[in-house]
């Protein structure tokens, strides 16, 4: 094992501990073939190649590996040179930021040339300069875990920055100043904070400080590169943690706006629960019932559990007695929260999820002591639709008290609901209600063409439905004239 120089010229070894050591040659042991088959041919044509990042600290902390990447001094027209009579498979979408993708064998490999990229003040997008150097282009990267490589094709274990002592730590440091990084790319603040979730790393003093006091330069970072380290950071074990700390270095400010805004003060005279500690809870729970029905970690249920309750500062009100309100903050929260997601480039579709659910997180609160009639509950169902398991997840985590009773009396109700829901559903077939009678025969029974008319007669028939469960035809037919009728007149 070289010695290797930490930042300051202090020389340190870093040894792999056995269990690293077997943890790397396990990783090499399923793709050795083709990495070293590929590190002779870069060898063999003067080159360095080393497999670098990722793949290299996911290995040493015992994670599964998925993504394989390496660096390189060539240039992509180098490598494309000599992995395209070689690979299965090539590609060069990401060529302008130096970076061939390949497949050989069933494996994935990015190859990246040694570089530096940097943002200039008001660009969203960075300058990328090629290296000549594996220790300058690890000196780039985003943290010192990510700094670590292993040469190919002789597995010459690479730490430069001491990425290993700070993986044993469980710390995220850059490998120069995080002030230069940050400078360099922005994202990094964003990526240190879902680092910190998905692996339970804690930032360095210095890196917290530098992330808190340039959080404003993610302004130049485009929309979609900050939704994608959102996502990751929500899918991640623990994205409560990265929350909090989004919000206590004032990220948040610049990424989700709205989260912060629910620390609403609490004083003598108008007790309430603390919104945003409410809606921390609320993910905590939601992913603890993920867990128990056995879902993969859902972004529509998560980030819609931490957003449901945004609607409350703008609809805050109080009234004699001391007593506060949030008339209609689920509606108002629904807005908010499709505002914020399309800002954020969300696909659609996942907006009007996560609108929906804020939307809709309220409606159990009227179901009281199982008095709803079975047309509410088709209602409720209906209203739901596809999102109804994640609705019956959110509903239950929104469950916040303290009072054991008030908990348990609330959890019988949710229990009755969803009782009556699955009985209705085996009878009625809930998620395909439609009206008794079809656009057709609308028609014919009226003895009308197409037209806003039968649109209305559908929507009766379809309330009638939800009220009254399954008709005959003859008597949906009756409902209908009777309907026609009283709107002709």
């Amino acid at each position: 094992m070289p010695n290797t120089a930490l930042p300051g010229g202090t020389p340190r070894r870093r040894e792999l501990t056995d269990e690293q050591r077997a943890a790397i040659a396990e990783l090499f042991r399923s793709i050795d073939t083709i990495t070293g088959e590929l590190g002779e041919r870069f060898a063999a044509a003067g080159h360095e190649l080393a497999l670098v990042g990722g793949p290299v600290r996911d290995a040493l902390l015992g994670r599964e590996v998925h993504d394989f990447d390496l660096t390189t001094d060539a240039v992509p027209q180098t490598v494309m040179r000599l992995v395209e009579d070689w690979a299965d498979a090539v590609w060069t979408v990401g060529i302008d930021f130096g970076t061939v993708g390949l497949r050989k064998g069933g494996l994935q490999l990015e190859i990246t040339t040694y570089r530096s990229e940097s943002y200039q003040p008001k660009s969203r997008k960075p300058e990328v300069n090629y290296g000549t150097s594996l220790s300058e282009d690890l000196l780039r990267r985003d943290f010192t875990v990510n700094a670590m490589a292993v040469r190919l094709p002789g597995h010459e274990f690479v730490d430069p920055f001491g990425g290993l002592t700070d993986l044993k730590e469980r710390r995220l440091r850059t490998p120069g100043r995080p002030e230069d990084s940050f400078t360099d790319d922005p994202l990094r603040i964003m990526r240190a904070v879902r680092f910190a979730a998905q692996l339970g790393f804690t930032l360095a003093p210095e890196v917290a400080e530098a992330a808190s006091a340039m959080a404003d330069r993610l302004t130049i970072v485009s929309a979609e590169r900050i939704r994608d380290e959102l996502t990751k950071l929500m899918l991640s074990p623990h994205p409560r943690s990265g929350i909090e700390l989004l919000v206590d270095l004032g990220i948040a400010a610049h990424v989700l706006p709205e989260v912060p805004k629910m620390q609403l003060e609490i004083d003598e005279h108008h007790r309430h629960k603390d919104v945003y500690q409410h809606s921390l809870v609320v993910l905590d729970q939601a992913i603890d019932l993920e867990k128990k029905r056995g879902m993969e970690p859902d972004l529509v249920l998560r980030l819609a559990a931490l957003l449901h309750d945004i609607g409350k500062p703008k609809t805050r009100a109080f009234e004699p007695g001391g007593r506060v309100t949030f008339h209609h903050h689920e509606v108002v929260g629904a807005s908010m929260a499709k505002s914020r997601l399309s800002a954020l480039r969300f696909p659609k579709d996942t907006v009007a999820d996560i609108g929906k659910l804020v939307f809709l997180h309220l409606r159990f609160h009227g179901y009281g002591k199982g008095e709803w009639t079975d047309s509410a509950v088709r209602r409720y169902a209906r209203d739901a639709g596809h999102l109804l398991d994640r609705l019956h997840i959110l509903t239950r985590a929104d469950c916040t008290t303290r009072n054991r009773r008030k908990a348990a009396a609330l959890a019988r109700a949710y229990d009755d609901i969803e009782r009556r829901i699955k009985r209705l559903a085996e009878e009625e077939e809930l998620s395909r209600i439609r009206p008794d009678l079809d656009g057709n025969e609308i028609q014919e029974i009226l003895g009308i063409g197409p037209g806003p008319v039968v649109g209305k007669a559908w929507r009766f028939l379809l309330e009638l439905r939800l009220e009254n469960g399954p008709m005959s035809k003859e008597d949906a037919a009756a409902e209908l004239r009777a309907w026609a009728r009283e709107h002709a007149g």
